[in-house]
């Protein structure tokens, strides 16, 4: 139960060979964040064993010692690339689509929910698998930090005819659904999607970050099929899909299982996520 704390377990690697010492039978829950994540320089055939050393085989072994030990539900978080790279207008993604995960790590991730799900089928051992798409919030790395960083030091974007969609949920968000589905009876052995509950545009992104960090919006227009051909001539086309595609995603299945609603704005959480930035580069 959530209400009474969260510990953690200390572990020097997490594979298939880890040696819990018994450390899992005082846990009810377990919440499994851990991932090789995704890199955009990796070849998709040559990185599959790395991929699978963490995201499958490690989480079977954790699950598999889990269960043996009476832990009672396995919280797994997965990723929304299980459903695809990218949507269409209008077809968001729902969590009881057929998946299409594209690459290594998708393919991991998504062998790891069937395993987990397989296991769960043979005990009374429950999973719950939760499939975010980008998470952002105070102390976010990787191209939402690249972003505000290029914002906040004023450069030209050319996104302003950017006019995608794309789902993303807030850390706050992700943190309040992963404590609801600790007990609640009817997450038992399902799938859920999360997001903030509105999707924007990279062009509204880019302002509402610049309104929050108090900087002009120096955004310009440029067609997209421009943006697009030049990214794959550098090499670039992932980095350009999640600046310029769309992704979006159905939460329903979320909201109406286990009666859950956002508990902040994206707007709102946006400009957290500015200001703890903002913090963080001051002198």
């Amino acid at each position: 139960m959530l209400a009474h704390g969260v510990e953690k377990i200390i572990v020097d690697t997490i594979d298939g060979t880890t040696d819990y010492k018994g450390q899992l039978s005082e846990f009810e829950c377990i919440i499994h964040l851990a991932a090789r994540v995704h890199r955009f320089k990796d070849n998709h055939e040559e990185s599959y064993p790395a991929y699978k050393a963490l995201n499958y085989d490690g989480t079977l072994h954790l699950a598999r010692h889990a269960a043996r030990s009476g832990v009672k539900r396995f919280i797994y978080l997965s990723s929304i690339k299980v459903n695809g790279e990218s949507t269409s207008d209008g077809h968001p993604f729902h969590a009881d689509d057929i998946p299409k995960p594209y690459d290594s790590y998708a393919k991991s991730k998504y062998e790891a929910e069937c395993a987990l799900l397989s296991l769960s089928t043979d005990s009374s051992f429950e999973t719950v698998i939760i499939r975010p798409p980008l998470v952002y919030g105070p102390g976010v790395k990787a191209n939402f930090y690249k972003l505000m960083q290029l914002i906040h030091k004023g450069y030209p974007l050319p996104f302003g005819s950017i006019h995608n969609l794309r789902s993303l949920v807030s850390l706050e968000n992700l943190v309040d659904l992963i404590s609801v589905c600790i007990d609640h009876p009817d997450a038992a052995n399902e799938t859920f999607l999360i997001s903030d509950g509105k999707d924007i545009s990279t062009s509204d992104l880019v302002k509402i970050i610049a309104q929050a960090m108090g900087r002009p919006d120096r955004q310009f227009n440029i067609p997209s099929s421009w943006l697009n051909s030049a990214a794959a001539l550098f090499g670039k086309s992932d980095v350009a899909n999640r600046l310029l595609g769309n992704l979006q995603v159905n939460i329903e299945k979320t909201q109406k299982i286990l009666s859950w609603q956002p508990v902040i704005t994206l707007e709102d959480a946006i400009k957290l996520t500015t200001a703890d930035y903002l913090r963080s580069t001051s002198p």
